[in-house]
């Protein structure tokens, strides 16, 4: 069997033996007059008036029998079998094709609709023209390859051998445009703000830092757009929306990429309770525009989006799977407890943290239909209000489903006092080695002190929410070119 690059040699030969034809393999141009989704849609109505079509797409396969040959093609809509016939095409044409047409070349194919004894929806060409000349053949045995990770850096032969991947881009296209549609309709704006910040802030994450050389100064990649959206409330808009990418320098695994896309929109004189009711109509309307239905399966089981959905303490949810009383443990022993559930205790790691990596262990695995666990403990997250009838709680919530953390929402913290005081206790965090503590943002601080309104924020990762709805292990499923080690 001949080798890849030997193919290409032959493939090669053909580019050279075209262009001695006098006929270009990479034409500026095509004549195409219908998709092939068009072209099945009207197909009856088309073959009744021997209407002249030119159809483009890739060549998939070609089956020679004698003086004819059967190929198959596709372009983005579909898939159609074209019929060439060497009595219509003349014997020279007809050659050239066999000669310098391969799989995986793309072809215009000019001809009439018509159906195969076998009832097949067929082109019956009268001409054809090379429209890009392919130099590598298409893999052959794509469907089992044992390395995964050739797939996901090869996607572009992913998309091509695997329908199945395709269709879960396009349905990961189709979830954001509902979500964009949905928020508009409630009265939210789009905005854009800046990917590059001299200071980083908005989640606990550790940045990627960069240089810009004309003004000499230090720019980190955002790992949320958070302060720059709540910067808009203090400026007056009541309702604001912002999809695009965050970057954060951690580690790789099913749940987490290096680069992946946020939602994020904030709502002024709303809490986290509005949030939750707001989550859930979002979702069932989302569901219904989707896929028709409130149930998906995911691994095997089914999940029901019918809301309203169950609400859990923080605490209730840690007592019941670990059985700590986090109000009652004091920071000593919960460390002693964390050891021995194996739960590494990196340094500077207050009673937030240790209780948080705890809780993605041991409870959020056993978190299966969607449930709102809300009232995290103070200080897991400092840009959050506290709740006024008990201090040590947040007014905040998390949506999980099927053991991930999907969403992360809470009414925000507006008092620049308090949010100095957190900020100062965060940078001394950072000082004795916590990489991933917020740092004090003193423009941000200042546009607090103008006054922002009560509001609620809401946060949810786009590429968990495909995954989960598609039902892919990994978020390499479903972002179309995922960090990679290079080969």
């Amino acid at each position: 069997m001949p080798t890849i690059n030997e193919l290409r040699k032959i493939r090669l030969k053909k580019l050279e033996a075209v262009k001695r034809a006098g006929i270009n393999p990479y034409p500026i141009k095509t004549k195409r007059t219908h998709s092939i989704e068009k072209a099945l849609l009207n197909f009856e109505r088309l073959v009744k008036t021997k209407t002249n079509l030119v159809l483009v797409g890739r060549i998939r396969s070609i089956r020679e029998h004698g003086g004819s040959t059967f190929l198959h093609f596709e372009d983005g809509t579909g898939s159609l079998q074209a019929y060439f016939k060497r009595d219509k095409l003349g014997e020279k044409n007809y050659k050239f094709f066999l000669d310098n047409f391969d799989i995986g070349d793309f072809i215009e194919v000019r001809g009439i609709l018509f159906k195969t004894r076998k009832e097949e929806k067929t082109i019956e060409a009268t001409a054809f023209k090379i429209l890009a000349k392919s130099l590598l053949p298409l893999p052959e045995k794509w469907h089992g390859l044992k390395d995964v990770e050739e797939r996901f850096r090869k996607r572009y032969l992913d998309l091509i051998m695997n329908p199945e991947v395709k269709k879960k881009f396009e349905i990961r296209s189709k979830i954001i445009k509902e979500i964009r549609e949905f928020l508009e309709k409630e009265g939210f704006l789009e905005v854009e703000t800046p990917i590059l910040q001299p200071i980083y802030g908005g989640a606990k994450a550790k940045p990627f830092k960069t240089h810009l050389n004309a003004l000499n100064l230090d720019l980190y990649l955002r790992i949320a757009p958070e302060l720059y959206l709540k910067r808009l409330l203090v400026g007056g808009f009541e309702k604001v929306y912002e999809i695009g990418r965050v970057f954060r320098n951690e580690g790789i695994d099913r749940t987490h990429n290096p680069d992946f896309t946020m939602l994020e929109f904030y709502w002024i004189f709303a809490n986290y309770e509005d949030l939750m009711n707001f989550c859930e109509k979002m979702f069932e309307n989302l569901l219904k525009k989707v896929f028709g239905r409130l149930t998906v399966k995911y691994e095997g089981k089914e999940i029901n989006f019918k809301t309203p959905w169950p609400r859990l303490e923080f605490n209730q949810i840690f007592k019941k799977y670990t059985k700590i009383n986090l109000e009652e443990i004091h920071l000593k022993s919960l460390k002693k407890e964390a050891l021995k559930l194996g739960i590494e205790i990196e340094k500077g790691e207050e009673k937030p943290e240790i209780a948080d990596k705890i809780y993605k262990k041991f409870c959020l695995p056993n978190v299966k239909n969607p449930t709102f666990i809300i009232n995290h403990p103070l200080g897991a997250f400092p840009l959050a209000k506290t709740l006024e009838t008990s201090p040590p709680k947040l007014a905040n919530f998390q949506l999980i489903v099927a053991g991930w953390e999907l969403v992360n929402a809470f009414s925000e913290l507006n008092d620049p006092i308090e949010q100095r005081r957190r900020f100062k206790e965060q940078e001394k965090f950072f000082k004795v080695g916590v990489e991933e503590a917020q740092r004090m943002d003193e423009d941000f601080l200042e546009a607090l002190e103008y006054g922002m309104p009560p509001a609620a924020g809401f946060g949810m990762g786009i590429d968990r929410l495909v995954a989960l709805l598609t039902d892919s292990y990994s978020l390499r499923e479903v972002i179309l070119f995922p960090t990679m080690r290079p080969k």
